[in-house]
């Protein structure tokens, strides 16, 4: 490990996707909450606004939260091989608060109390990648009120079964596929378990389960297909398959393929969430990069629909709409966040948006049934000199152009920063040893210096979105990489000589069939800290009518990661998202220092923050109103890419009684 900060563990995570017969478990009885429970709102959560209309807790009011209960998932994954993240956003629903354990075993909670009242265990033993983001959720309107699996929770385990229970009992759902589980084969035999693994929760649009999946980064460029899948969600019986790289000289996207068809390159998967819009019968996919990731010389031309945001019809898969927010990527920059379904003002009417983030720290809004830019976008200019030879890179990107960014987007020389001149100097004459400028600067065998890093810029956890104030709330990583394209023939040795449990060194990839391996680092000073000047993350709300930055903050405190603790606010890179409420609070986790706050959602104050909690709460909370009280959950149980700290705890917050 990196003395000092130990920054090279925090950043990468993103990119360190490397690996990741149903059993049902006991039904335990629980005695119904007594007393009117939050009802579950479909269309609200389906709209990735993380709003919630509560206002019991309030900015007067805050400051006097207290622990009402904890549990513990029983789960605490130490194997130094693994990347395991507590990441789950717990759901209500039927009265239960349904908890999605990094092993994906689902398990119900009285929302009051916090009591177990029954869990599901898939059975499957653990991979590369112990994580899960949530379930979905599906109610069958043609089902009697009464009816086993009426409401079922859904949701995809690690070996790739895509499972329906009972939103009130956990029971299996006997006519859903067998005995309640589809399996799903990957589309080429897998290199290792867990190469590919379905994702994050599935979306769920007019009795359609659609399920993106992760596909190892930067292992081979001939890995398994990134194609979304989509099944019946009474029946389980498959439904259509999109793949958003193109196979067939037919398919419209392959004229953006200079080399006629993708071939079988891999990647362009969705592993991120979606969002759906069921009046319009639209399910939205955020795409990511084809492989490899920082070399397209196999690959020239724009790369449809990698890096997109894509809109499908919920019923049949067919293409509505797309728009590429990178050209031929070779920057890692996926669409990581899932659209936020907004109404926008235009010309005095409120139309049917949609806001995207990405990682590049741009924020992009589209009419959601046409695709049509309701914020100007043009196409600029960006470097092409240092890229490798054989590459062919795009010579425009597309930038809003009104909208401010909420990251840095460049580096050079003069934005070197340290804490003292020693290490400042030691930044900047890194600086001179690479290749640098502005956001998308191409990387080169010299190595080059990112910023936004691969890793965001924004991340999985997007924004919070208050229509009455028209703040978008967004959590961002400003740490530069390093990425070094390296000659097959020079670099095979330095592969697996980096390992998860010491994070020493430059991370590594094979990137088979690429005449290059990649190394990636966070750019980082002689002291361990990085050479960008604070905040290493910030908390930004931005007016997306004024189109303005509001307010900005440092997110997290160093005490953790420095030498001698000190609870200095420089920011720390984290993972999760906000959570917005009528009350005018941001409640969110994400920074490394084991804290959970809220903020003012006009000002950006502070107002309230969490006692230590047991590791980072690098996930998205939360609330809902129990016997008259709101509640305010986040599971805090770390990142083993962040650091050694792990938990199982999910912990509930009330008023002061």
């Amino acid at each position: 490990m990196k003395k000092g900060f130990g920054f090279a563990a925090l950043v990468l995570s993103p990119l360190l996707v490397l690996a990741a017969c149903s059993r049902q478990g006991p039904a335990i009885e629980g005695l119904p909450t007594e007393g009117p429970v939050s009802e579950f709102n479909q269309t609200a959560w389906q709209s990735a606004n993380h709003y919630s209309p509560l206002d019991q807790i309030n900015a007067d009011n805050v400051s006097s939260l207290e622990v009402a209960w904890e549990f513990h998932t029983g789960e605490i994954d130490n194997r130094s091989e693994a990347l395991v993240a507590f990441e789950d956003e717990p759901i209500l629903v039927d009265g239960n608060l349904i908890i999605c354990t990094i092993s994906r075993r689902v398990i119900a909670l009285d929302p009051a109390t916090g009591e177990q009242r029954w869990e599901y265990d898939p059975g499957v033993e653990p991979t590369g990648m112990q994580k899960c983001r949530g379930v979905g959720v599906w109610t069958d309107a043609r089902a009697a009120a009464d009816a086993q699996c009426k409401t079922r929770i859904i949701w995809a385990t690690t070996d790739n079964r895509i499972i329906a229970i009972d939103s009130r009992t956990g029971q299996a759902c006997a006519g859903f596929g067998r005995d309640g589980a589809v399996q799903v084969e990957p589309s080429v035999p897998e290199l290792f378990r867990g190469e590919l693994t379905l994702g994050s929760r599935p979306a769920i649009v007019n009795g359609v389960i659609v399920v993106g999946s992760s596909v190892a980064d930067n292992q081979r460029l001939n890995g398994p297909s990134g194609r979304v899948m989509a099944f019946d969600a009474r029946t389980g019986a498959p439904r259509w398959q999109f793949d958003p790289l193109p196979r067939d000289a037919s398919n419209p996207a392959a004229r953006t393929w200079t080399n006629g068809t993708a071939g079988e390159l891999s990647g362009a998967n969705v592993w991120s969430t979606m969002s759906v819009d069921d009046e319009r019968d639209l399910v939205f996919l955020p795409t990511t990069s084809p492989s490899g990731d920082f070399y397209g010389g196999n690959r020239p031309g724009d790369n449809l629909y990698a890096d997109s945001l894509v809109a499908l019809r919920g019923s049949t898969g067919e293409v509505v709409w797309h728009f590429q927010f990178v050209h031929h990527n070779v920057w890692d920059y996926d669409v990581p966040t899932a659209p936020q379904l907004i109404d926008y003002p235009v010309n005095g009417e409120m139309v049917p948006a949609l806001i995207q983030l990405t990682k590049q720290g741009f924020v992009f809004i589209f009419n959601r049934e046409t695709g049509e830019p309701l914020t100007p976008i043009e196409e600029r200019p960006v470097p092409q000199e240092g890229a490798i030879a054989t590459e062919v890179l795009s010579p425009t990107q597309p930038f809003p152009v009104d909208m401010p960014s909420i990251t840095p987007q460049e580096f050079t020389e003069d934005d070197a920063w340290g804490f003292t001149p020693f290490d400042r100097g030691s930044c900047r004459d890194r600086v001179r040893e690479l290749d640098h400028g502005p956001i998308y600067t191409p990387p080169s065998e010299r190595g080059t210096i990112f910023m936004p890093g691969s890793s965001g810029g924004a991340n999985w956890g997007g924004g919070a979105y208050d229509a009455a104030s028209n703040i978008l709330v967004v959590p961002t990583s400003r740490v530069p990489m390093v990425v070094r394209l390296i000659p097959r023939e020079e670099g095979e040795h330095l592969i697996d000589q980096t390992s998860l449990e010491t994070n020493s060194g430059p991370m590594t990839f094979p990137t088979l069939g690429s005449p290059y391996i990649t190394s990636i680092e966070p750019m980082l000073s002689s002291f361990g800290a990085p050479c960008s000047a604070p905040p290493w993350a910030a908390l930004t709300a931005l007016n997306v009518v004024t189109r303005e930055i509001v307010w900005e903050v440092p997110l997290g405190t160093i005490e953790r990661l420095a030498p001698v603790p000190a609870p200095i606010a420089l920011g720390t890179p984290g993972a999760g998202g906000p959570l917005a409420t009528a009350g005018g609070i941001v409640f969110i986790g994400y920074s490394l220092d084991h804290r959970f706050r809220a903020f003012d959602m006009r000002s950006g104050e502070q107002l309230w923050q969490s006692d230590s909690l047991p590791a980072p709460a690098t996930s998205t909370p939360i609330t809902y109103e129990a016997n008259g009280s709101q509640y305010v959950v986040i599971a805090a149980g770390g990142h083993s890419m962040y650091g050694p700290a792990r938990s199982d705890t999910v912990v509930a917050y009330r008023l002061r009684r």
